[in-house]
């Protein structure tokens, strides 16, 4: 589900949940915790990694659709903090975009310090608008900070998935390069910053990340009620369903 490797001071945690990665509450908190540990454990940086062709899906819809109101709301709860705890985490992150990266997925590379993604045929973006979710402040505000309000907007609004070239025109990404090459890149990216002044370097960095900090200070609690009610609505469980029968036929081929 989760396999960790170990690159000198660079540490690599390489989602292993295939055929799509999907982030199921086991694989969120085995994330979360090996985030939380890897600084007192020695590393000095972190890759965060997926399979050839394939970094996340995002949120396990067909599990999430099981689940009842609390169920969800807790499956939320800890996607949330998986996401303060990259926000906090005290050393850089390094993302390996290594294939298709939609919703949850692209949400996830939204705090890291870099990311470093497979160039082709592979699409990243927040398509949660078109399955009726509503992108909540905290992502809306992420992404805003990497490529600027205008392209927020228009690629959150819409539920855009964007290509890997569109992405690294407008910043969503900063790096494209053969998926082989991924993952060497992003550890290429993590050593070059580990050789500047350590202080200097983590103190901006720190100064750079405040925003994304401050923004889990406090979640609103009726955006989280909001969300989950949305969830639970006709219109959302209607797109959900179709979107799970889609892909179900497409792994069938009929």
């Amino acid at each position: 589900m989760l396999e960790i490797r170990e690159h000198g001071p660079v540490r690599e945690l390489q989602l292993a949940r295939p055929p799509a990665n999907a982030l199921s509450p086991d694989l969120i908190d085995a994330l979360r915790g090996a985030v939380e540990s890897a600084a007192s454990e020695g590393a000095q940086a972190l890759v965060v990694s997926g399979l050839p062709g394939m970094f996340s899906a995002g949120l396990d819809v067909p599990y999430l659709l099981t689940l009842d109101r609390d169920g969800l709301t807790d499956a939320w709860r800890r996607f949330l903090s998986l996401l303060g705890t990259l926000a906090v985490c005290p050393i850089p992150i390094a993302g390996a975009l290594t294939g298709h990266s939609p919703a949850g997925g692209a949400v996830m590379s939204m705090f890291f310090d870099y990311r470093v993604m497979a160039e082709g045929p592979f699409k990243i973006g927040f398509n949660e608008v078109q399955v009726g979710i509503v992108l909540p402040p905290i992502f809306q505000n992420a992404v805003a900070r990497l490529v600027g309000r205008r392209h927020a907007i228009r690629i959150g609004m819409s539920g855009l998935m964007i290509d890997a070239g569109e992405a690294r025109a407008i910043d969503l990404v900063d790096e494209l390069v053969p998926v082989e090459r991924v993952v060497p890149r992003a550890l290429e990216w993590c050593r070059s910053i580990l050789s500047l002044p350590s202080d200097a370097m983590l103190t901006t960095r720190a100064y750079a990340r405040r925003d994304l900090i401050d923004s889990f200070q406090e979640v609103p609690e009726n955006d989280l009620e909001a969300l989950v009610d949305r969830w639970f609505s006709a219109e959302t469980q209607a797109a959900l369903h179709e979107m799970v029968e889609r892909l179900a036929a497409k792994k069938t081929g009929s």
